[in-house]
């Protein structure tokens, strides 16, 4: 029976998981469809959902089409282009910001850009910060000084010399500043209202660390964690942004030269809007109506011999998926 526990710990199925629009099998991320598809490198393909994928599949969101028109159609709107970043982000933020401008869409993205601190330059200090909206559109844009001494200024990637950060915000004006932009008009992340934005990056945490802020887990959307998005053989590692956005988005960023955290911003906010609108249906074409929850603690090693006792029929019937799905965000979609 310990052995059946743990497959259904690991096992269990959910409507919002990746599944394959050949056979309807369940996968547990993007990598681990694309290899049952025939389409990653990793595992070995099911050769008839090959096929049809090969024929009628879009490589980008790994739906399968009826047709080759109806493929064609839709992979001119799947695959995006590189948004070009603002010549004067610097005025278009003293304007957005004087004018009162909040930004459209309940989600914003965030994204910052790191110079060496310490004595060896491998320390990570916020120097650059930068929050867009669900249009993409700019809310905050700054260099940070930092607060300790910087001793690496990697302008190779980053494009940050001294000059940049002398006059700059310090770290707690821009952590303020994004604070400000988060809430909302709200006075805590908590409020009834619930008018609190969304938060949306690749490796929030280490984002968050450098500018010495937290924010609740439950408004944070993290594209470096969110399972359908992370590697097929380790659900603990996550794929790289720059992979996220060629096999996801069809462009490429951080190619070379300086890397601007508005390119950063702009991949994480249209990774999660796919996410977002990925539509889930039931075995019978219905879609899901009713919210799942999280079940991070269905299976906790306390409950053990709890687990033990029950029936498999038990177990399956209490068996739920381990994330929050991002399409719940979007009320129209589930």
């Amino acid at each position: 029976m310990e052995h059946l526990v743990e497959h259904m710990r690991s096992s269990h199925h959910s409507y919002h998981e990746p599944r394959c629009g050949v056979c309807g099998k369940h996968c547990r991320s993007l990598d681990a469809l694309r290899d049952h598809l025939g389409f990653g490198a990793s595992l070995p393909s099911k050769p008839a959902c090959a096929a049809a994928f090969q024929a009628h599949g879009c490589p980008l969101c790994l739906v399968v089409f009826p047709t080759a028109s109806a493929l064609r159609a839709h992979c001119a709107a799947c695959k995006l282009s590189r948004a070009s970043i603002p010549s004067s982000m610097q005025s278009l933020t003293t304007t957005m910001s004087r004018m009162g401008v909040r930004g459209g869409g309940r989600a914003v993205a965030l994204g910052c850009k790191m110079v060496g601190g310490g004595s060896d330059g491998t320390l990570d200090v916020c120097a650059r910060v930068c929050v867009v909206d669900e249009h993409e559109a700019i809310l905050y844009e700054s260099f940070v000084k930092p607060i300790i001494p910087v001793t690496h200024y990697r302008y190779e990637t980053t494009g940050i010399r001294p000059e940049h950060l002398r006059g700059a915000p310090t770290v707690k004006q821009a952590m303020r500043r994004v604070q400000d932009i988060l809430l909302n008009g709200e006075q805590s992340y908590y409020s009834s209202r619930g008018a609190a934005r969304l938060l949306v990056g690749h490796g929030l945490e280490h984002d968050l660390d450098a500018l010495g802020m937290d924010y609740p887990a439950h408004l944070k959307r993290d594209t470096a964690t969110y399972p359908p998005l992370m590697k097929t053989s380790a659900r603990l590692m996550s794929n790289s942004l720059r992979y996220l956005t060629r096999s996801c988005l069809g462009y490429d960023i951080q190619t070379g030269g300086h890397h601007h955290p508005y390119d950063d911003c702009v991949a994480a906010m249209r990774l999660y809007k796919r996410m977002r609108a990925m539509s889930h249906l039931h075995l019978n074409g219905r879609r899901k109506d009713d919210d799942d929850e999280s079940t991070a603690k269905a299976f906790p090693a306390w409950r053990q011999r709890e687990l033990e006792r029950m029936s498999p029929e038990e177990l399956l019937a209490m068996s739920k998926p381990d994330y929050q799905c991002w399409c719940l965000d979007d009320d129209r979609r589930c």
